[in-house]
């Protein structure tokens, strides 16, 4: 873990977090700035930058988090669907530099790219 990332102070207990789940390799909490009604993220207890910096020893890690999005989902309401995002990177987006996958839905939620 790191001592100054946000992420690794939410999996220690040190900033509060409303969580919806937990286990010995992720946990899983709402986002505190949700862009839709149904807003959490999955966060591997292990400190990893972005998806960028995962190798083949994570394989299970992210199969893991990747199953227990729609586990999660369904307990939330989203039985119908749900967006997951994963931002890798300055360039991609990311804000907190440790690897976390969003799982957005329960409103209408526009495409991410417009077709014409």
């Amino acid at each position: 873990m790191s001592d100054n990332c946000l992420f690794c102070k939410i999996v220690r207990g040190e900033i509060p977090s409303r969580k919806l789940y937990e286990d010995d390799e992720v946990i899983a909490f709402h986002d505190i700035n949700p862009v839709a009604p149904v807003h959490f993220m999955l966060v591997p207890r292990l400190h990893l930058g972005s998806l960028l910096d995962v190798e083949e020893a994570h394989a299970a890690l992210l199969g893991r988090m990747l199953l227990l999005a729609p586990r999660l989902a369904r307990e939330q309401g989203l039985e119908h669907g749900f967006r997951t995002v994963i931002n890798s990177g300055k360039g991609g987006g990311q804000e907190v530099f440790h690897l976390h996958i969003h799982v957005i839905g329960g409103g209408n939620i526009p495409p991410m790219v417009k077709r014409s």
